[in-house]
């Protein structure tokens, strides 16, 4: 059984029993998702909640019983808008099918008839029994913050009973590594609406996780031959014209007022780092000699993003990229593009992130009008980008859309435990800046050259990367990026001494520790750190002050033990330094 058919005709299914049970309820839009569907209704002054799912989930198995199939009505634009002459939103669509010049199709089933262009089960009736309806939320008309707000209503169906129950328990773990509700419980960051949507205020701990993969990522590009730079928060607006993102981008980039300079100059916060890498290159002759540059920096950026697009830090409006400029000849770009790839492994195969494939992304035919460049530049950075991922051996597909306006992309997509997929980072063979910067060497016959550029981020954003790592571990980060490693629990208080002299030659040793002194019951202090998600628990009592020695307890709960503080500080500073999962 089709599941995208079977969840749109669910979706019809919703808005029969909407319509039914709130007659003055205007539908919109109800396409199937990826395990499920959701359809968009104005309700006017009516509130709708999931407490009112029960009583829809009933009337839409009511309505099933009556839907023997789904007839399909060929109708002109006058009927068309006769039937909807009610409802602004379909009036809507009905003149933009028109003005595209395609059929309008309707189709029926039972007393219920929709707008659409097909795509159904069959047998409704007996297809139609396993679904739930999910949750409810705040939709834009199109999308688009100037429209106005509608009533979003999610849910899935499934061909069996036990399809359904086992998505509904897959969404209940989703649920637990939702990396918004564990960055809250493990105080990994925050949001304060003083300072605005999107804009991630990062706690303590976030910020040791934060670091260390930064830490990581500077300490691998020293050792693969990067050099980094540091650019600007601001830069003006001509900046941004030479590399032909405005007008293109000029909705997502914030605007700055300077005072007291020409009221005429326009300044930008920085969307993106590679224009002034641009400028660092070009700050010099370059000769061939020097080929590769790598040029990167841990660069701040900020770009909107509409308010219904915001996801904690996955998605925020300010964030750190792991961003790298790579310059070099044409003859070295298939290889130096290999090598790029084979940093995302390191990175990902270290994480333990297995499941994972490249999307290349080439211009979407039907929007040629987004696109900059010669032809014959777009066709040659499209056959570099197959060579490179053909010699890579990384699994790959190719889409016929999301192509930067400058070139083809490579999107990295990873699959976390629970099988949620994440674009992490892009990677671009680049053709067109050179020629808009200028950007050239001297070569071996002293002619000048233009470079090849490409753009690189393994690591994305610092934001993105612990929001899907904190979903993919659960929380449970490798104990090189735990926050804290290690908690020491003295069982009373007379063993509080020899607890504090191992506290403090865990942080001698470099070790995040903490010493947990609190005159509450030993099993409350570990089950406190077991919702912490601390790496590992030291338990001193009068066994191991008598032999001064120490108990581990893993956060798994395995005892382990006693023996001397030296040798857990050289297994667990092993563990750190090899990254161990």
């Amino acid at each position: 059984m089709n599941l995208e058919n079977l969840n749109h005709s669910c979706s019809h299914l919703l808005a029969a029993a909407v319509t039914s049970l709130w007659p003055q309820a205007m539908p919109t839009l109800g396409p199937a998702i990826e395990n499920g569907f959701y359809y968009d209704f104005d309700f006017g002054d009516t509130k709708i909640s999931e407490a009112d799912f029960p009583g829809l989930e009933a009337k839409m198995h009511d309505i099933s019983k009556t839907w023997t199939g789904f007839e399909k009505i060929e109708i002109n634009s006058d009927e068309a808008k006769k039937q909807f002459a009610h409802d602004p939103y379909k009036l809507e669509l009905i003149n933009e099918i028109t003005n595209r010049g395609e059929v309008l199709t309707f189709y029926k089933s039972g007393d219920f008839t929709d707008l659409c262009r097909g795509g159904h089960t069959p047998h409704p009736k007996s297809d139609l029994k396993h679904f739930k309806l999910l949750s409810v939320a705040g939709a834009y008309w199109r999308g688009s913050e100037k429209n106005k707000m509608l009533t979003r209503i999610y849910g899935t169906c499934w061909p069996t009973a036990k399809g359904l129950t086992d998505y509904l328990n897959q969404l209940e773990e989703v649920k637990k590594r939702d990396h918004r509700k564990l960055g809250k419980d493990l105080e990994i960051f925050t949001f304060a609406e003083e300072v605005g949507p999107g804009l991630p205020l990062w706690l303590p701990k976030g910020t040791i996780i934060k670091d260390e993969l930064e830490k990581w990522g500077r300490e691998t590009e020293n050792k693969w031959g990067y050099q980094r730079v540091s650019t600007p928060f601001i830069t003006k607006r001509e900046l941004f014209i030479k590399s032909a993102h405005v007008p293109y981008f000029e909705d997502e980039m914030y605007k700055v007022t300077v005072p007291g300079d020409d009221q005429e100059d326009t300044y930008y916060i920085k969307p993106m780092n590679c224009p002034f890498h641009h400028m660092i290159f070009k700050h010099k002759t370059r000769s061939y000699r020097e080929l590769p540059v790598k040029l990167a920096e841990y660069g701040t950026v900020a770009r909107y993003e509409n308010a219904g697009a915001l996801n904690g830090i996955l998605r925020p409006r300010v964030f750190v990229q792991n961003d790298a400029h790579v310059y070099c000849t044409e003859e070295q770009s298939v290889d130096v593009f290999v090598e790029i790839i084979n940093l995302h492994k390191y990175y990902y195969d270290t994480l333990g992130l297995k499941d994972y494939y490249i999307a290349l992304c080439l211009r979407d035919p039907a929007k040629m009008d987004k696109y900059h460049g010669e032809e014959e530049l777009w066709q040659k950075a499209e056959a570099m980008s197959r060579q490179a991922l053909d010699k890579s051996g990384v699994k790959y597909i190719v889409q016929n859309e999301g192509a930067a306006h400058y070139g083809p992309k490579m999107d990295f997509k990873i699959k976390s435990a629970i099988g949620t997929e994440y674009g992490i980072s892009t990677n671009q063979i680049d053709l067109f800046m050179p020629r808009r910067f200028d950007l050239k060497y001297i070569d071996r016959d002293g002619s000048e050259k233009y470079v090849v550029v490409q753009h690189r981020a393994p690591l994305g954003s610092s934001e993105r990367f612990v929001g899907v790592l904190l979903e993919h571990f659960a929380g449970n980060f490798p104990t090189w990026l735990t926050p804290v490693q290690v908690k020491v629990l003295p069982i009373t208080e007379k063993h509080l001494e020899y607890a504090k002299d191992i506290y403090q030659k865990l942080l001698a040793a470099g070790i995040r520790a903490e010493l947990d002194s609190r005159n509450e019951p030993l099993t409350g202090r570990i089950r406190d750190a077991q919702l912490e998600k601390v790496s590992y628990m030291l338990v001193v009592g009068d066994k191991e002050v008598a032999s001064q020695t120490v108990t581990e307890r893993a956060r798994s709960g395995k005892p382990d033990g006693p023996f001397p503080i030296e040798t857990f500080i050289d297994n667990i500073q092993k563990e750190i330094k090899d990254k161990i999962i």
